[in-house]
């Protein structure tokens, strides 16, 4: 399904996507059909989709752009994506609320976001991820997140970079 060329949207290279994925292959040792996964910023779903593609269990997407959101609801349905459900909200106020852990959290951000840092926060702070799970986080040339807990390499596809961490203990409470 082609995505309407009015969306807000920033989608990640072909490029860029089949490095990540190469790169999550060779990095994880399990079985996608075992993984649950959270597609932040997920915008026309280019991710969500990838990861429904591969066999993942179930795959959470959160976009707050309506139309985004819409397209999104209906090329799951479209294509018969049952493992997949989009939440429409904004990223932050529902990785507050957020009571399910992952086993891969993915990040698209707008790359201009001052606040990119946060999304490491909240995802460490409220123990959204399963021991040994993999947050990514999507951003531009400018962003530094290697300082951040958990840092455990950059990768670098052309313009679109990927900050990795890896939980491999729940935080100490």
């Amino acid at each position: 399904m082609i995505a309407p060329s009015n969306l807000p949207t920033r989608p990640t290279t072909d490029f860029a996507k089949e490095g990540l994925f190469n790169m999550l292959q060779s990095r994880l040792d399990v079985d996608y059909s075992e993984m649950d996964a959270l597609d932040l910023f997920c915008g026309t779903g280019n991710i969500t989709y990838e990861f429904a593609s591969r066999g993942m269990r179930s795959v959470t997407s959160v976009e707050i752009d309506f139309k985004c959101y819409e397209f999104i609801q209906k090329s799951l349905v479209k294509f018969d994506l049952t493992q997949c459900r989009i939440i429409r909200n904004d990223v932050f106020l529902f990785l507050k609320i957020c009571k399910i852990k992952f086993d891969l959290i993915f990040a698209d951000p707008p790359y201009e976001m001052p606040n990119i840092s946060k999304i490491h926060s909240l995802v460490v702070e409220r123990d959204l991820l399963k021991p040994g799970g993999l947050l990514i986080i999507e951003h531009g040339g400018k962003t530094k997140l290697n300082h951040l807990m958990h840092f455990i390499e950059a990768r670098n596809y052309g313009n679109v970079h990927f900050s990795i961490f890896k939980i491999d203990e729940p935080p100490a409470k």
